[in-house]
């Protein structure tokens, strides 16, 4: 028997499964901007946009119309002002930052909703 060979089992630097979702508090700042939004009869509508690279939230004004704007995570942004992005129909950025409750609170939407 060979008294050099040791087994090693290491479990404590398991791979950190990639969440490609908003997070609980992240879905709650943005559902609650929503409902705002909704009740002043601004936004009508939503959808989600899943890939592998970002999340976007999607808000309608009518559901058979572009999505009006996309508040955006990047899950591996260029820099991190760009971890959270609104874009608008054309996907022009509107807004970015690293802290999506600042981001969507200093926001003018009802200017931008015309």
């Amino acid at each position: 028997m060979n008294r050099n060979l040791k087994l090693v089992v290491n479990n404590s630097k398991k791979k950190k499964e990639r969440k490609y979702f908003f997070e609980r508090d992240e879905l709650k700042v943005i559902l609650n901007l929503y409902a705002q939004m909704v009740s002043s009869g601004s936004w009508r509508d939503y959808g989600l946009t899943i890939s592998s690279g970002q999340i976007g939230f999607n808000i309608f004004k009518n559901a058979t119309e572009n999505a009006m704007y996309k508040i955006c995570k990047n899950f591996k942004p260029i820099s991190k002002n760009l971890k959270y992005i609104v874009t608008d129909s054309r996907g022009k950025i509107i807004k970015n930052s690293s802290n999506l409750d600042n981001m969507l609170k200093n926001t003018n939407w009802k200017k931008l909703t015309g």
